[in-house]
């Protein structure tokens, strides 16, 4: 099972997803994967993924299939991403 945080850094949103980022880690103990669109590594999966609005959380099956996915300013709660991390 793999989380995964795609967002841009220096945007209007960056404060609130680091804010998000750090407090779900704090109250659940886990790490969710944090990447750049415009690192090789994310311009190679936000179009794997097809993925075009950011910020975004992709919940990804061993197979990489996905699960759930949330798109957007409106963050989920922290209980329906954690649901996916202990899967």
């Amino acid at each position: 099972m793999r989380v995964v945080f795609v967002w841009r850094d220096q945007t209007d949103y960056a404060r609130m997803v680091e804010e998000w980022i750090t407090e779900f880690e704090r109250r659940t103990g886990k790490e969710i994967e944090s990447m750049s669109p415009d690192s090789p590594e994310g311009v190679g999966f936000c179009k794997a993924y097809d993925i075009v609005e950011y910020p975004s959380i992709l919940a990804l099956d061993d197979d990489g299939s996905v699960l759930a996915s949330w798109r957007g300013k409106m963050l989920p709660t922290f209980d329906e991403v954690n649901y996916w991390t202990m899967q």
